[in-house]
Formats: structure tokens, sequence, C-alpha cells
């Protein structure tokens, strides 16, 4: 986040918002190290920074603590299916007037849907920016690890990013992220924008 300081970021998979809250933290963070908009630290309203989750289930209690948090003013939320045309649509809009966008995809991890998330949002990743597809490391696990769940070895998110990265060549897997980090959930799952 610090390379690229967006001033947008949209997460597919709220679950309980504490990556909206984490993400929304950092954009905070990088308001208050941008001298042109300092008066955001005190006032989070202020600032053009946001956070766009989307979920197709954001449960009442999880919403009304993300909405009661002091960071709430740089969050958005959509409740819908991500791969739905009318939640992508509205993602696009909520993007519009953004330079410099980071897209993290965490929602459901099959092949199909991963690469339809790829398709409806890597084009919203500005140049320099990531696509950051999470759970890749599925591939790498035993089949069947996963038994109450519908992604297993050969239909997952690594399986969609490969599939995805053959015909989109304006991305690059940064493979250097997971050795820096030691221990990651996104093997080859770091992509960024040429």
């Amino acid at each position: 986040m610090w390379r690229v300081q967006p001033d947008l970021i949209v997460e597919t998979g709220i679950a309980h918002g504490g990556s909206l809250i984490l993400s929304a933290s950092m954009l905070a963070l990088l308001d208050v190290c941008d001298a042109s908009v300092q008066r955001c630290a005190m006032d989070p309203s202020a600032s053009h920074r946001k956070v766009v989750g989307v979920d197709i289930d954001i449960r009442q209690h999880n919403r009304t603590a993300i909405e009661a948090h002091p960071l709430a003013p740089y969050i958005e939320m959509v409740q819908g299916s991500s791969v739905a045309g009318e939640t992508i649509q509205a993602v696009q809009r909520l993007a519009q007037n953004h330079s410099k966008t980071l897209v993290f995809l965490d929602s459901m991890h099959t092949h199909d849907h991963v690469l339809a998330e790829l398709d409806a949002y890597a084009p919203l990743v500005s140049s320099g920016s990531y696509c950051v597809v999470f759970d890749t490391f599925v591939q790498n696990m035993p089949p069947g690890f996963f038994a109450d769940r519908p992604w297993n070895v050969g239909d997952n998110p690594m399986t969609a990013v490969s599939q995805w990265l053959g015909q989109h060549h304006e991305f690059e897997v940064v493979a250097d992220w997971p050795d820096k980090l030691m221990v990651t959930v996104a093997p080859g799952g770091f992509l960024r924008r040429k």
C-alpha cells in the first residue's frame, strides 16, 4: 500500500469486516503522511480515499459494527454477488474519479468465480498497482482438504489466475512478495499491472 499509495481499494469478500477496517486504517495513515491532506487526520470524512467492500451477504450486526467504527467514512459497502452485473456496475460507479486503485479478491474461491472476478475488477487496477488474488495456496493442499467447501485442487484461485494471465499480458506475477512475507495465502497471486 505504501508503494502504490492508492486512493481506492476494492475488496471482494467482507465477512466480519476486519480487512475493510485494516485497509481503511492504511488509507488513513496515507492521509496523515500526505501533507496536502493533513486535515483528513482530524476528519476522515474529508478524505478522497475509499475502501469499497463487496459481499453477497453483509450481515446486519457486521454492517452495524463497521458503520460505527471511527474509520467508517473511508468505507463503502456493496451487497450482492461480486460477479453480478449490477454489483460490478455499482463498484465501477464508486471507482469513478479515483486514479490509483488496488484490488483484493477474497470471496468465493472456485475457479469460475475467481475468473469472473478477475474479468470484472482487474480492469480497475491502475498501472503499477496490484490485483491480489487470495487463497491461491489451495492448489498446494492435499485433495479434499477443504471437504466442506466447493473449491479443491484443480478448481481454485490459482487455476483461475493461471488461465487468466494467459490472456492478460498487461499483468505479471510478482513472485518476490511471498518470499518477503515468508508466509502467505496468496503465492503467485500478487498481480501487478504493467
